[in-house]
């Protein structure tokens, strides 16, 4: 990839705040794809609220609803550190994301390319465009450094 994403740069923050306060480095930037605006952000938050569906792409997806009261996005972008698992697939599919980018591939849990491919299924009723490996290096590593200091 030639040059730096500064949403997904942004992501990255995100993750490295939430590796920070001990929880899975994920983070993830709603983007507004008319303005380039970023419409909402979050990181995972899972441990903090003992909620195991508060992953980065969910709860980026309920701050982007409240804060332009609709349930579906079909105007904007996602950008998120690592490959969306299948719930957050899911959330993606239907909130109607136009574009999904991610960083690092997880082929044990990803919902978009590996583990469970989601947007594959015939019942699948949106499948947003899917840009996969975004910094997929510095992504990664952010992955390797957090359970490599929990291990």
């Amino acid at each position: 990839m030639q040059g730096e994403n500064k949403y997904m740069m942004r992501a990255i923050e995100l993750a490295r705040l939430a590796a920070a306060a001990g929880e899975i480095p994920v983070g993830a930037v709603l983007v507004d794809a008319a303005s380039g605006d970023i419409v909402a952000e979050a990181h995972n938050l899972t441990e903090r609220d003992h909620d195991a569906t508060a992953h980065a792409e969910v709860l980026v997806l309920r701050a982007a609803g409240a804060a332009l009261q609709a349930a579906r996005l079909p105007d904007c972008d996602l950008y998120v550190t690592l490959e969306p698992c299948p719930m957050c697939a899911a959330a993606i599919s239907f909130a109607r994301i136009r574009r999904l980018y991610f960083g690092a591939y997880d082929p044990k849990s990803g919902g978009v390319e590996n583990a469970a491919p989601f947007y594959a299924q015939p019942t699948c009723h949106h499948r947003p465009d899917v840009y996969g490996g975004l910094h997929e290096q510095d992504c990664a590593q952010l992955m390797k450094d957090f359970f490599k200091d929990k291990r």
